[in-house]
């Protein structure tokens, strides 16, 4: 990315159920903005231009913005980072550059360190950062052929369960009771409507809070482990440090710790969000 000293920057943060916005200015945060995730797999020019419109706009008001480094889920290809570019131009008219949000979970967590970067939210991923690029990368797949450990597929193990009655029966009773939903509302959500990563996503905080469940508790535990094994372990993890971004890994920490334990893998830390680490890189690359 270019390294030439901005005045003001805006960094923004996607992944598939947020975008986290930050102006930031002489390394220190001066706004933040919440918008509706973004994605150029699932969504157009239109949408995007669109959420940043009615979302991001009115709250920037007269920032004088000097650039624009975008992170985001699914921006890991040129033609799809031309949509996301695209559809900013249209509101800022500054340099724009687009990153992958593994990209951003690297340099976050290591700046310009080496070691294995891991990301755990609506979707996980993760990657050998050599403490300039990514030089390797296991596919992530999806929620429907990998994301282990993300909400979204811990989301669609509960709800498997739920509806095959492999719960206890009270807590299929307080989950339906909770979410207000019917068997059939399910179904069409996760086949018919959009976004069905995003609804599996929702019911993170139900599975957070039933934890002291057994069968809650190995769902998880085992999604966790099935992250590193599948992932983790394909890069050399007994000689690089193991760090992990994301809401998941965060709120769920005691259990994400324990799978790391069980599998062998030292686990160093876990912070909730890149965006401190992005300003203080961005910051140093700025200077």
């Amino acid at each position: 990315m270019n390294n030439r000293y901005k005045d003001m920057i805006l960094l923004a943060d996607s992944g598939s159920t947020k975008t986290d916005w930050c102006l930031v200015t002489d390394g220190k945060p001066v706004l933040h903005v919440c918008t509706k995730g973004t994605n150029p797999f699932f969504q157009t020019t239109d949408e995007i231009s669109e959420e940043i419109a009615s979302s991001l706009m009115p709250k920037l008001e007269r920032s004088v913005i000097d650039a624009v480094y975008f992170y985001g889920a699914g921006c890991a290809f040129p033609e799809k980072n031309r949509i996301v570019s695209t559809a900013i131009a249209r509101h800022i008219n500054v340099p724009i550059e687009i990153g992958s949000d593994l990209l951003a979970a690297a340099r976050a967590l290591y700046g310009e360190e080496a070691g294995i970067a891991c990301i755990m939210g609506t979707g996980s991923n993760s990657c050998f950062y050599d403490g300039n690029e990514i030089t390797s990368n296991v596919s992530p797949l999806g929620f429907i052929l990998g994301d282990e450990g993300s909400a979204a597929v811990l989301g669609k193990l509960f709800i498997g369960d739920c509806l095959k009655n492999q719960l206890p029966a009270t807590l299929q009773e307080k989950f339906f009771e909770q979410s207000g939903l019917t068997r059939a509302e399910i179904m069409d959500r996760v086949y018919k409507q959009p976004f069905p990563n995003r609804f599996l996503a929702s019911f993170s905080p139900f599975i957070a809070a039933n934890l002291s469940e057994p069968e809650v508790r190995s769902l998880v535990l085992n999604s966790f482990k099935a992250f590193f094994k599948r992932n983790v372990m394909q890069y050399d993890y007994r000689h690089y440090p193991i760090r992990m971004v994301g809401s998941v890994a965060y709120y769920y920490q005691d259990v994400l710790r324990e799978a790391a334990f069980e599998m062998g893998i030292e686990l160093e830390s876990i912070v909730k969000s890149p965006m401190e680490g992005l300003i203080n890189y961005h910051t140093k690359k700025n200077q």
